[in-house]
């Protein structure tokens, strides 16, 4: 099976694809690729990073930490100076850490949120977020070349690396946390400190947050935070249906709130004193209103086409440019590399905002909710409460339907557009977009979006309603659309 080098680099399955041997090439191809006179081309100002330096970083799934010193051993036999995490590392705090050490480029032995028998390689830039596409393009087209010239990979002993300097290990905490002194008021929690449990869903986030609040007077709570690489057998996705532990840790006293991060922690959610999920529409739109009314920050909103309407409430009010994106925190990296952007997100959980690096951080969201809750002197569900009082309601819901045979997303995209209806659920269809699949937008700000995965016959179907009625007449309509697609 040939490795696709995609924008989020490559993931497969351990031992099918994601085999050392495989890994070692991909290892080569990076090298080749950041060694190439084009690596920095499209890099926007700044110093160029020293061309010899990689940082290498890894989560907490099975092998990551051998497999990051496969990664290690390559870019050493080619080169280039490796700091090698010395422990798994959450992914944002890697990508922090390319930048701050001024490195060419990250690489990240990780499958993010996906099940427990995937591993695989996120690519990062020298500016401290994903590397561009054009970058993940170049790294692919060294993996085919490679392969048609026969030309294996370099290898170098681990130990000689490390007696050479070639292979350095180092923590890249210290730095982050450095970092995130700028972006979190320590002294608002100190003042309020909170009670609260933190979900590490057995991920690199873990520890993470309850190191950072150390000395706050915060009482911290960790649930699944101990090395457990097959996940407890569920996904490390921090969505409702695997957040039965954060629930009952929160119901029977362990905290007032809990606060969740996914497998490599670039990811956010969280839960309120009842246990209802707070998902990251909510966490991002109680954010943007914290950093404009209690910070006075100002700056363009990016959000995806598959995020809340509550955000553009919140940037029109303000008086903020709002851009809309596809699905991908990619895209929102491209705007926070280019514009003045106070917040950026997208609705699976990646956030991130002014000061920060272009890239989606659980901890630091996580650290900011606990700063607005600690402000407020409020109850997690009451700020949500005012939030949807405000510029609510929203009710949102999204599902996944299995197609019999893969839909062409260019076709299925031209076909819902024709065929749009002229209402659904009694409200006006007011707008059509086609930014990524089709969303209909309705007169009262409810929406539907329609996507067709570009990898397996599934429709991807988004639904946002006033009310959970609209949601579900919605939601309706796209399951009739994907039955009349097969």
């Amino acid at each position: 099976m040939p490795i696709h080098f995609g924008t989020d680099g490559w993931r497969a399955v351990i031992s099918d694809t994601f085999t050392f041997s495989n890994l070692r090439m991909v290892a080569q191809a990076i090298a080749d690729a950041v060694a190439s006179e084009h690596w920095n081309e499209a890099r926007n100002g700044g110093s160029l990073p020293a061309p010899g330096k990689i940082v290498v970083g890894f989560d907490t799934r099975f092998l990551s930490d051998r497999y990051a010193g496969e990664v290690a051993r390559v870019l050493a036999a080619n080169g280039f100076t490796v700091l090698l995490a010395q422990a798994d590392a959450p992914t944002p705090a890697i990508s922090y850490a390319v930048k701050h050490q001024n490195a060419a480029a990250g690489v990240m032995i990780t499958a993010s949120h996906n099940a427990p028998r995937y591993n695989g390689v996120k690519l990062k830039g020298a500016f401290g977020g994903s590397a561009l596409p054009e970058q993940c393009r170049r790294v692919e087209v060294y993996i085919n070349d490679n392969e048609q010239q026969a030309r294996g990979p370099n290898l170098m002993d681990f130990q000689k690396a490390r007696e050479a300097g070639l292979i350095q290990k180092f923590n890249p905490l210290p730095a982050y946390f450095d970092h995130l002194r700028t972006l979190i008021n320590t002294d608002i929690i100190a003042d309020n400190p909170q009670r609260f449990v933190v979900d590490a869903m057995y991920g690199s986030g873990r520890g993470v947050i309850k190191s950072f609040l150390q000395g706050t007077g915060c009482e911290i709570a960790e649930i699944r935070g101990e090395m457990n690489p097959g996940f407890g057998a569920i996904h490390p996705e921090p969505i409702a249906k695997y957040l039965n532990a954060l629930a009952s840790a929160v119901s029977s006293g362990m905290g007032n709130f809990g606060v969740v991060t996914d497998g490599d922690a670039d990811r956010i959610g969280a839960m309120d004193e009842r246990g209802n999920f707070v998902d990251p529409h909510k966490i991002m739109a109680l954010s943007l209103q914290y950093l404009v009314e209690k910070r006075g920050m100002s700056g363009a909103v990016v959000r995806t086409v598959s995020t809340t309407r509550m955000i553009d409430r919140l940037a029109k009010r303000y008086g903020l440019k709002l851009y809309e994106t596809p699905v991908g925190f990619n895209h929102i990296a491209d705007y926070m590399m280019t514009e003045d952007v106070l917040i950026g997100g997208e609705e699976s959980g990646g956030i991130s905002f002014k000061g920060h690096i272009p890239e989606g951080d659980g901890p630091v969201m996580g650290l900011l909710l606990v700063e607005m809750i600690a402000e407020s002197g409020k109850t997690l569900n009451a700020l949500v409460e005012d939030l949807l009082n405000d510029v609510g309601p929203a009710f949102y819901e999204r599902t996944d339907l299995r197609l019999s045979r893969p839909v062409a997303k260019a076709e299925m995209t031209e076909l819902l557009t024709k065929q749009a209806p002229a209402e659904i659920g009694g409200e006006k269809v007011s707008e059509i977009s086609q930014r990524d699949g089709v969303k209909y937008i309705m007169a009262d700000d409810s929406w539907l979006l329609i996507r067709p995965s570009g990898t397996e016959p599934v429709l991807r179907v988004y639904a946002e309603g006033r009310s959970q009625a609209m949601v579900r007449a919605l939601l309706g309509y796209g399951e009739q659309v994907a039955k009349s697609a097969v």
